[in-house]
């Protein structure tokens, strides 16, 4: 078993963190039923997807504080957190009708999930350095397709209890972290035996290179998790228009979200031959447009407007692990983990204002809402620009 895994190193890898990250929008995918049955509204929508946001944050900085990233086996880091994980998302299900503990557990899921994503991205440059750029495109692919993948699991099980899919999401998670256990730890790493202070962390800041690279993600995150998190509501919007049922939101909601994969995909291949940045800022110039032009058109015909926000769903995404390959080139070598750590404890800083904004606000706004996620492609894109 331990011998056919490590003949597939990114294999193992990319499946675990698709099981993994499907604990990262959970209860967006039951969200009609939380709204129905619990009476959840939109902002609450977006306290909940806050927490797991805030959680995440707390995560990746507690390992550029301590260097536990670069201290600790990935392997075992990625496992204990796939297992808390896993239990804090389940016990979310007994306590959803309670906020203040429905909102510590989707922290605590979010807390974990700092384990398992950076850590997976550390895990695939241990395992296939020569090709990261395309490696982290499969890696970022299943984060999508897991962020997606409630969606699908609610979809599929229409008319039943919306527990189930969030225990799937658990059972998957355990799944995902014992892959990772059996796999181990790659050997183009070194580990490092004393601590790393979180100042290792931030000293990739001052090299000129990884400072435009984070400046370009930080710009892609910006509009990344807000728009995830509109997926529901705009696709709730179009279906209403063309008087399709609500039992049709999952399916299209996981279809848009889940796309971004193979943008993922096809943008690592193309990696190879044109370059992650460049192909980082074609997907920035396209889903920018998408932010600019969805709301004027937005009485334009529905069917429309859905291959619009597939367009979206492709571009939104196919630049984060181009810019995940590019900070791990700039990064200095002995902290490559915490300076990812410090660079996605940014990046989603910036998702917390982006989502509170515009799901707070589409209730007066509606679909206008998506004009608030235009600076972050421009920011993006500018700052990718000093990076050449």
């Amino acid at each position: 078993m331990n011998t056919f895994l490590r003949r597939n190193p990114l294999l193992v890898i990319v499946l675990a963190q698709l099981f993994g990250t499907s604990l990262w929008f959970s209860i967006n995918g039951v969200w009609l039923s939380l709204s129905h049955e619990l009476g959840l509204t939109e902002v609450d929508l977006g306290r909940l997807t806050l927490a797991v946001q805030a959680g995440f944050i707390s995560g990746t900085l507690t390992l550029a504080v301590t260097g536990l990233a670069d201290r600790f086996g990935a392997s075992r880091i990625f496992a204990v957190a796939s297992l808390v994980g896993a239990l804090s998302n389940g016990v979310f299900v007994l306590v959803a009708n309670d906020p203040a503990s429905a909102f510590l557990f989707r922290f605590i899921t979010g807390l974990c999930l700092a384990g398992i994503y950076p850590l997976g991205m550390k895990m695939v440059i241990a395992w296939t350095p020569k090709y990261a750029g395309s490696a982290l495109a499969w890696l970022v692919g299943m984060l999508t397709l897991g962020t997606a993948l409630p969606h699908l699991m609610r979809g599929a099980t229409p008319g039943m209890p919306w527990e189930w899919p969030l225990w799937g999401a658990s059972l998957l998670a355990l799944l995902g972290g014992g892959l990772i256990y059996l796999l181990g730890d790659g050997p183009h790493l070194p580990t490092s035996r004393g601590a790393i202070p979180l100042q290792q962390g931030l000293a990739a800041l001052r090299v000129s290179r990884f400072r435009a690279v984070a400046g370009g993600y930080f710009g892609h995150m910006w509009e990344l998790y807000a728009f995830w998190t509109l997926v529901p509501l705009l696709v709730g919007r179009e279906l209403a228009r063309m008087e399709g049922g609500e039992t049709l939101i999952p399916w299209f909601s996981f279809a848009i979200i889940g796309i971004g994969g193979i943008g993922c995909f096809v943008g690592g291949w193309l990696s190879r031959g044109r370059g992650s940045e460049w192909v980082a800022g074609w997907a920035l110039r396209v889903s920018g447009t998408m932010c600019l032009v969805y709301p004027l058109l937005s009485g334009w015909s529905p069917a429309l407007l859905v291959l619009l926000l597939l367009v979206w769903g492709v571009a939104v995404v196919t630049d984060s692990p181009q810019f995940s390959a590019l900070a791990s080139a700039a990064a200095p070598r002995e902290s490559v983990g915490s300076s990812l750590a410090v660079m996605n404890a940014v990046g989603f800083g910036l998702t917390l204002p982006a989502i509170w904004l515009t799901s707070g606000l589409w209730g007066q706004f509606g679909v206008w809402v998506v004009l608030l996620l235009v600076p972050g492609p421009v920011l993006g894109l500018w700052s990718l620009r000093r990076a050449g």
